[in-house]
Parts: C-alpha cells; structure tokens; sequence
C-alpha cells in the first residue's frame, strides 16, 4: 500500500474513531482489557462496592460439543464467581434465549472431570443494551428464577441482568455509569477510569495505533470464525449443487457463499467499511453492494 494510501486510511479511521463510544464493541473490547475498568462495571451493576476482578478476557470464544461457538465481549471472573458482560446495540443479540445458550456454555466449560455440580460458580450473564429490550421502563432488570406457587427463589447459581442504558438518570451511579457509555468524548464523562482509558484511545498516537492493530485483529479473527462456519454449510450445498452442475463449480459455489457469510457478518458487527475490505480481500464497491442487497447499508 502506498504512503498516500495508507495516510488516507489512517484520516478514515481516526474519523471513525472520534465517534466511538462504549456502546460500540469494537471500542469496549479495547477499553475493558483494564481490570479497573471491569471493576467499575461490576461495582455499579451488581451494587458490590468491593467485587475485584481477577480475569477478564475480551472477545472470548467458548464452542459447544458440536462446534457451534459464540463470543463474549467480556468474559470475566471475580471472587469465585463467572461473568459474561455482553454490550448490545439491537435488541436481537440480546435475546432471552441467548442469555440461557451464552450461561449453558460457561456452565459447561467450567467443569473438570471429577467435580461435582455444587463446584459450578456462581454466573452472571449481564446485558448492557442500548434501548429498553424487555420493554418495562426499567434501568436495571435482575433476572432469577423462582418456584410457582411459593415464589422462592430457585437458587440454582445462575443470574440473568439486563441494563438499559437508555434510561441513564444522572442522579444515581447506574444512571452516571449509562451517560459514559454513550459518550464520545472523555472530558463528557463522570467516571475517571473510564474517561481516562477513552482519552488514552482517541488522543494520543499510541493509543490510536493500537486501537487499528486491535480492530484489524478483531475482525480477522471473526472473519476466520465467520468463514469456518459458513464454509461448512456453504460448501455442503456447493457440493450438493456440484453433483448436478460439476464437482468444481459446486466448490466454488461453497467458496463464494463463505466469502459473502464473512462481509455481512462484519457489517453487522457496524466494522468499517474499508477494514473489511483489507481483511476480506473483497472490492469496497463489491462489499457496498452485498450491504445494500441485504439491508445492512
């Protein structure tokens, strides 16, 4: 890539930069790689002045038995207990059902051959959702199961919570903590540590170098996970196609269905448009156009 090339790249992120906010995945992974950060999170949303953060890894990949696998924007643990922090802009990848398949997986990597069940920490699956996806006015919802009838709480170890960030009153550490998430500038926000990781990002070089390297990063990998799975099914209809039309054709079929699977998964993940391109090796006119059949631009 030519020098002009890639300053002209570099001016179109910095622009993209400049308008994240922690509602925006790719900048929360970045953000909440400091324990500090992740501290704060739990402190407020749990209401636990001293929960401590021993672990959390960003963007981590769990799989089921059959290879199905999801990401959990923050996976992390803290006295003895297990917490997936999930940031959601749409209301669908913060389905009801999706809570219980994310929790069933953490549940059933936790486990070592040997152990018995009461060993399952306690796990936190915890929603922060752009708009009110349960819909009661609520800021906060705290999920747990009860038994009918009786209306004890079936204390199983699993919890549920979903945060509205739309409703962010200023008034309470909740409702301080939700205007930070929707701010782009640091100097906007209440708390210290979150304001302080925001401006290292967006106002001094290093940070903004490392933001690309860890976006480009980010996007390969789901590029990769993407591909895996769109492989296998891209290419068993390819192949199925590919005993009518010829074995060739049908595994170019697969391949192309793959490729287009990996664009619009990035596209829904709002990545820009040119990173995709580098990472895709996919025509920026080409990837606008797969966009725009499908909705996403």
């Amino acid at each position: 890539m030519a020098w002009n090339e890639k300053e002209e790249w570099k001016q179109r992120f910095l622009k993209v930069l400049a308008g994240f906010r922690l509602l925006d995945d790719d900048f929360m992974t970045a953000v909440f790689r400091n324990l500090a950060c992740v501290d704060l999170l739990l402190r407020i949303i749990l209401d636990k002045p001293q929960i401590q953060a021993t672990e959390a890894i960003v963007q981590d990949t769990l799989k089921n038995l059959q290879g199905r696998s999801v990401r959990l924007d923050i996976h992390a643990w803290a006295d003895g207990q297990e917490f997936d922090i999930e940031i959601q802009r749409g209301g669908r990848g913060a389905a009801k059902r999706r809570a219980r398949y994310n929790a069933s997986l953490m549940d059933a990597n936790a486990l070592h051959v040997g152990e018995d069940y009461n060993e399952l920490p306690e796990s936190y699956v915890i929603f922060i959702t752009e708009t009110d996806v349960l819909g009661e006015g609520l800021p906060i919802y705290i999920v747990r199961r009860t038994i009918e009838g009786s209306g004890k709480v079936f204390d199983d170890g699993s919890h549920i919570i979903y945060v509205n960030s739309a409703m962010a009153d200023e008034d309470t550490p909740l409702g301080r903590l939700m205007h930070d998430f929707h701010c782009t500038r640091p100097e906007d926000m209440y708390y210290d540590v979150l304001a302080e990781r925001m401006r290292y990002f967006k106002e001094t070089e290093e940070g903004a170098s490392a933001m690309c390297e860890a976006m480009e990063k980010l996007a390969r990998d789901f590029a990769g996970e993407l591909a895996k799975e769109a492989e296998a099914r891209g290419m068993e209809r390819g192949m199925e196609r590919g005993m009518e039309r010829g074995m060739e054709r049908g595994m170019e079929r697969g391949r192309e269905e793959r490729n287009i699977a990996v664009v619009l998964g990035m596209l829904k993940e709002k990545l820009p448009l040119e990173m995709i391109a580098r990472v895709s090796d996919i025509s920026l006119d080409k990837i606008r156009e797969i966009g725009r059949l499908h909705s996403l631009l």
